[in-house]
């Protein structure tokens, strides 16, 4: 049979949530030969596309999960069935290591890669790919997918998952955290902060707004995520044990997870400057429906996550001006600030508060992780220990 080119295809098949339209019966995955059989399905789903759809439903209130998710969803389903004529629930093992090739080389470029800037969906040039996927891109594709088929396995659509025989990806140990401030840098960049001008509102304004995302990125541990799609009514205050009133922050993150984080005195008093300088009252109710952080010269509109990322770089911009103003001596450290990223500041608090002697079981609870080898690649001062006792003890002598 013929099959369409990629971009036609997918806008008529799998248009924003993997729609499906006139699809050919045997690619539609009601026969798959990879379909569960005897077994009592959890989801109504009969098709390779509602059962993705059904898989997508769980991650709908986290936009940015759920348009990656789509994404990967789309490209493996466009490319079994252009180029497998496969349904997703007949791939094999084999069929998936060959996909993980084509992902850093999509081919023929012309039908898979868009051929200038990106576009729109409707656009006749919209392709699957922006171009071949690096090597981070590769892995992170395969782990959605790999979520993706062991959620339809439990779910009872599939027999089983085509990627559980790829090596685990958890077995390597992960590698030590590099990407954040020491305290050098991270005390360099408080005081571009807090040599901003304040002469005028506007001045007083940005100050302010500053002074309380880097407060919240640091001592929160927030992804810039986190910052847009929480609000102040997840502050609230309860009393310990002892009768002490104590202010905590709940809010949902990555995976579509509430936890709750220490709200600390020092983040509260910023919090009080920044309404007040806002014209609220200094402490948050928990009915309040207004973003964590607000745009410039409005009283509850949020920020994009694109437009908190420019802020969030720009003051590491004019730390390494400032640095580099100072003399040549300071480019080296200029030049690491100047790669720095608003996640930076996450990795900077897990690494400060592991390295401070914080138990690391509060490290994880607080910045989310699953699990606490993850939050043990902040730890640096025990890598510090290490060199210095090996480098005093364990000589040659020649």
């Amino acid at each position: 049979m013929d099959i369409p080119n990629p971009s036609q295809y997918a806008i008529v098949e799998l248009a924003e949530a993997i729609e499906s339209t006139n699809l050919p019966i045997f690619l539609d995955g009601s026969n798959g030969s990879n379909r569960a059989v005897g077994n009592r399905p959890q989801i109504a789903a009969n098709t390779d596309v509602d059962a993705i759809k059904a898989w997508l439903a769980r991650f709908l209130q986290t936009k940015t999960t759920f348009d990656n998710y789509r994404k990967e969803a789309e490209r493996l389903v466009l490319w079994s069935r252009i180029t497998l004529q496969k349904p997703i629930s007949s791939l094999t093992h084999e069929d998936m290591l060959t996909y993980q090739k084509f992902i850093a080389a999509p081919e023929p470029v012309s039908q898979w890669i868009m051929p200038g800037r990106k576009v729109a969906r409707s656009h006749p040039d919209w392709r699957p790919f922006a171009g071949p996927l690096a090597a981070s891109s590769q892995r992170q594709a395969i782990i959605i997918l790999n979520t993706m088929f062991s959620w339809l396995v439990n779910a009872g659509y599939l027999a089983g998952n085509p990627l559980s025989l790829s090596r685990q990806r958890n077995r390597k140990s992960s590698p030590r955290v590099t990407r954040y401030l020491d305290d050098e840098l991270w005390a360099e960049v408080k005081l571009t902060i807090d040599l901003m001008p304040k002469e005028t509102d506007r001045q007083r304004e940005h100050y302010f707004r500053l002074r309380w995302l880097f407060s919240l990125l640091y001592l929160c541990g927030l992804r810039i995520s986190e910052v847009v799609n929480n609000t102040m009514g997840g502050f609230f205050a309860r009393r310990d044990k002892s009768g002490e009133e104590r202010w905590w922050l709940e809010v949902t993150g990555k995976g579509d997870k509430t936890r709750i984080i220490p709200a600390t005195n020092e983040l509260m008093v910023e919090l009080a400057r920044y309404r007040r300088e806002k014209g609220f009252s200094p402490l948050p109710s928990n009915t309040e429906t207004m973003p964590l952080l607000i745009a410039i010269g409005s009283k509850q509109r949020t920020m994009t996550r694109g437009a908190l990322h420019l802020v969030v770089k720009s003051v590491f911009d004019d730390t390494a001006l400032r640095l580099r103003n100072q003399g040549g001596e300071f480019d080296h450290i200029a030049a690491q600030v100047e790669l720095a990223s608003a996640h930076w500041l996450r990795h900077t608090a897990g690494s400060h508060m592991a390295n401070n002697d914080v138990d690391l079981r509060h490290v994880r609870d607080n910045l989310g992780h699953e699990s606490i080898s993850t939050t043990n690649t902040y730890l640096h001062s025990t890598d510090d220990i290490r060199h210095a006792e090996t480098e005093g003890k364990h000589k040659i002598n020649w």
